[in-house]
Parts: C-alpha cells; sequence; structure tokens
C-alpha cells in the first residue's frame, strides 16, 4: 500500500513538471532572428578642418546581412557644421534594420585655428588656492591631477573640469569626472566646447566657464559652474 502510494505521488508530480514545461514554452513562441545593421565610417572618426576652409564629409558605409545597405543611412548634424567658428561639430550615421531596431556612429569634425600654435597639454596638478564653493561655504583642495590633450590646434581634451573633486577627492571613480573639450584663444582664454559626467549624466552648466592660460607663469585658472545648486569649482594648474 505504501509503495502504491509513494508511486502514485511521484508519478502525479511528473506530470505537474510536464505540464510546466509546456507552460513554459508556450511563452516564448515568439522567438525570431533578427539582422542589425553594421555601420562603418568612411575615413577617421575625428577630422580637422582649418577656419575658413571647405569640409566634405567622408559618408558611412551601411551593411546587414552581407548586403550593402547604405541607403538607409540618414545623416545628422553637417548642417550645423560652421568651418568660420572655431569648434567641435558631431556629424552622426543612423541606420533601422527590418525589424526596427536602430544603429548610429558618429564623427568629430574640428574646426581649428592653425595660427595657434601654443600646447598646453599635459598632466597638470591642482594648486593650493583651488576650492569648491557651495551654500556658501568654501572648501580648498590641492594635489590632484588633470590631463590636458591636444587634439587639434587650440582645440584641448580636459579630464576633469572639477579638478579631481570627486573622482579624486571623494574616491568616486572616473565615471564622475567632468570631462571635456576647450578652445584655447591667441590670448590665452579658454572657452568651453563640451563637457560631461558619465556618472550622473550631466554637464557644467551653460555658460558656466572662465578659464584662461598664462604664458608667463606657465599656470591655467578657471572657474567651473557645475548643476544648478550650484557648485562653483576655482581650479589653479601648475
Amino acid at each position: 500500500m505504501k509503495k502504491f502510494f509513494l508511486y502514485s505521488m511521484m508519478l502525479g508530480m511528473a506530470v505537474l513538471g510536464f505540464t510546466s514545461c509546456n507552460d513554459d514554452e508556450d511563452q516564448f513562441t515568439d522567438s525570431r532572428l533578427t539582422y542589425y545593421v553594421a555601420l562603418e565610417l568612411n575615413g577617421d572618426a575625428f577630422v580637422q578642418v582649418p577656419i575658413g576652409t571647405s569640409y566634405t564629409d567622408a559618408g558611412c558605409k551601411a551593411t546587414m546581412k552581407g548586403e550593402d545597405v547604405s541607403s538607409r543611412i540618414v545623416t545628422t548634424g553637417l548642417d550645423a557644421i560652421d568651418v568660420n567658428k572655431p569648434g567641435l561639430y558631431t556629424v552622426t550615421y543612423s541606420a533601422v534594420n527590418d525589424d526596427g531596431f536602430p544603429a548610429s556612429v558618429s564623427r568629430t569634425v574640428a574646426v581649428c585655428d592653425p595660427s595657434v600654435t601654443t600646447d598646453i597639454s599635459g598632466t597638470w596638478t591642482v594648486q593650493p588656492g583651488s576650492y569648491r564653493f557651495y551654500n556658501g561655504n568654501q572648501t580648498p583642495y590641492s594635489g590632484y591631477t588633470v590631463k590636458i590633450r591636444r587634439d587639434a590646434p587650440g582645440i584641448f581634451y580636459i579630464s576633469d573640469f572639477l579638478g579631481g573633486w570627486y573622482e579624486q577627492r571623494a574616491g568616486y571613480g572616473a565615471s564622475y569626472a567632468c570631462y571635456g573639450y576647450v578652445q584655447l584663444l591667441e590670448d590665452g582664454t579658454l572657452v568651453n566646447l563640451s563637457s560631461h559626467v558619465n556618472g550622473w549624466g550631466d554637464s557644467l552648466e551653460e555658460d558656466g566657464f572662465e578659464g584662461a592660460y598664462d604664458a608667463d607663469t606657465n599656470s591655467i585658472v578657471w572657474d567651473a559652474v557645475y548643476t544648478d545648486y550650484p557648485f562653483i569649482f576655482h581650479v589653479i594648474l601648475n
């Protein structure tokens, strides 16, 4: 009797398990294979254009399932390029596959002034006198590093407009550095071109940057306004 009862229980569990598996399979009957568009830039991803000259875009190639589908590409940003105004411009190429899934790739066009030969690239140290100002309180800090890279005449990449406050001082890591680009004018003035903090997805306030390079003292000073609280970062580099 006990054996018969045990056998019945095992048989019932097996049937239940089989039914459950079938139920799960019914939930995934909408499986399908989709092919994505692969985009490949013609030419370089970063292009320098001397101010006042013309710019001809090299375009982009799109393939899907081994076939050329470049006719699907939609290009944006070309109309925004001003070859008479130094700065960074983004050209984006987008395409959608048969199932509506998008893909995109971008090129940066740097309109630059070849007459600006000053090079401020290198590793700089935040000097005493630097501080963060917030809610009436001024907190000094120094000793952290900022890296500057020359990507085109007069156009430089800045590793952290905040002077390492969150990335190094707070220990949050590279995702919380406010990186971006500046333009160096002939008189030493620095103009902000772009900024971004990956960790929070925000940037410096619009018109929230003033800076300059002093060739006599080989120093850089800027004020960066971050978020609408606001936090003001006075950074001195040497």
